[in-house]
């Protein structure tokens, strides 16, 4: 009788436990429609092999096309991107990356370097969700622990803090009024929504005309935004990887002179590659009446196409990435991302 009251508790528990991951799957967000928040989760289907390792924000999640750089150099490229991702994730997504692969070469876009704190985002009722379409992506691991150690801002550390991340349940449990058809159709499985985490776009919104800001009290960059960036530095040193600096060619928001000249000062310091890509708009050929899809925030395809042309030679001439078309196995995994690509752009382009 003891054994079977044991069993009847232990088959309880067990259903217990898998209505409640049931019911978290199905609350949490599955970012089908709103696509970037799924981009992060995407790279493990995709880890391993990749000689190039993007990291960084929508500027480059929407402005290179690996695909492009594969057709054209035989490049094997992967983009670690999601929105308005900050410093410190950014160095704890390459800390994660390594335990998959060792790229040859690391691409970190700057424009996060504007931000040394969880609270110095502009966007202040937005914080949080942009931690999470970063952060509930990554498997957990020491790295994921880390970063979102680093990313909680003062208003979420005094809710829920890391029991929210751990339990993602705890922090969805209201969205019953908010579910929609996509929750339910992807409650299991997603479909990829980006290529190698490239997010095509093919509207064209051109720029109709010159952005202004306010000019900056101070244009330093912060001590902690610096303390990610050495780290990034050392990590990539000890696994024998290029770390290489860019600034994407996206129009706003402004990228100062003075940060720049912080950039390059820097660059030189730690014997880095570092190259500001607003400065060779006309060799790569940017229209921005064309090749923009917001008016001159990002890029769409065609901008990025012609981009990535451009770095994919800066890849290969100044890095040494080699070109892998002649390895068979690796042509046969990429011929059906490229048949994927663009299948993709002609259906996007058919709806456009």
């Amino acid at each position: 009788m003891k054994k079977k009251s044991i069993l009847i508790l232990c088959v309880s528990l067990a259903v217990c436990l898998a209505l409640l991951w049931l019911l978290q799957a199905l609350l949490m967000p599955k970012y089908m429609a709103n696509r970037e928040g799924a981009l992060i989760a995407e790279y493990y289907g995709n880890a391993g092999n990749n000689d190039v390792v993007f990291i960084g924000d929508c500027e480059v999640y929407e402005n290179f096309s690996p695909i492009t750089m594969w057709e054209e150099y035989g490049i094997t490229s992967i983009i670690r991107g999601s929105p308005q991702q900050l410093i410190w994730q950014s160095y704890y997504l390459m800390e994660e990356t390594f335990k998959y692969e060792t790229p040859k070469v690391m691409v970190f876009n700057v424009l996060s370097m504007k931000y040394d704190t969880p609270e110095s985002t502009k966007e202040q009722d937005q914080r949080e969700p942009y931690n999470r379409m970063t952060l509930d992506g990554m498997r957990w691991s020491v790295s994921k622990w880390n970063a979102i150690e680093a990313s909680m801002t003062q208003e979420e550390r005094e809710g829920l803090g890391m029991w929210g991340y751990i339990f993602p349940l705890l922090r969805y449990h209201d969205r019953w009024s908010q579910l929609e058809a996509e929750d339910f159709q992807y409650l299991f499985r997603k479909e990829q929504i980006s290529d190698n985490g490239y997010l095509m776009q093919t509207g064209v919104k051109p720029v109709m005309g010159e952005f202004t800001e306010a000019p900056l009290v101070d244009y330093t960059f912060g001590e902690n935004s610096y303390y990610y960036l050495d780290k990034m530095v050392e990590l990539c040193k000890s696994h024998g990887t290029q770390l290489v600096l860019i600034k994407a060619p996206s129009l706003s928001p402004i990228w100062w002179d003075e940060w720049d000249e912080q950039m390059e000062n820097y660059a030189q310091e730690h014997d880095l590659v570092y190259i500001n890509l607003l400065d060779s708009q006309e060799q790569i050929g940017i229209d921005w009446t064309t090749d923009t899809y917001d008016a001159g925030l990002h890029l769409n395809v065609y901008g990025a196409e012609k981009l990535s042309s451009y770095f994919g030679k800066i890849l290969t001439e100044k890095c040494g990435v080699a070109d892998r078309r002649g390895d068979p196995q690796l042509s046969a995994i990429w011929a059906e991302k490229v048949k994927i690509y663009h299948a993709r752009k002609e259906e996007m382009e058919a709806q456009s």
